[in-house]
């Protein structure tokens, strides 16, 4: 086992790295183990730690990104709410079926006048020539 050990960005540590592993001899002894085969295995292992090490890179790489997306987003609250706080406030108007009877009511009254008080009779000379206005 080696004495250095790797520190990676994420806290934990690592022993040996795939060129520790790639580069490591062992002995030879009269009843040892296939070299060939434990060579076969320790380079899968060298692939399976070059992906995770990859994977972690990206996953650093997306935590950043996403990190700095979080304090955008964080200021562009912060603006709109300042912007928010700034802008005077209208008060909000409930509107209600009767609120709107009463505004078309008077809308009426405004435009047809006496056309509506005398129930549409009207001994005018417009009336009887239709006078542009529509009769209801």
């Amino acid at each position: 086992m080696d004495s250095n050990t790797n520190s990676n960005a994420t806290g934990f540590s690592i022993l040996y790295s795939p060129k520790d592993i790639l580069d490591k001899h062992f002995k030879n002894k009269v009843r040892g183990y296939d070299q060939d085969e434990v060579d076969e295995y320790l380079d899968g292992i060298i692939k399976d730690y070059e992906s995770f090490t990859a994977e972690i890179d990206r996953l650093n790489e997306e935590n950043a990104r996403l990190f700095s997306r979080v304090d955008e987003l964080t200021k562009q609250l912060n603006v709109s709410k300042s912007v928010a706080a700034q802008t005077p406030q209208q008060p909000t108007a409930n509107v209600t079926n009767y609120d709107i009877l009463k505004r078309l009511s008077n809308l009426e009254r405004h435009v047809f006048g006496s056309k509506l008080s005398d129930g549409g009779q009207s001994n005018n000379a417009d009336s009887n020539n239709g006078g542009g206005i529509d009769q209801y």
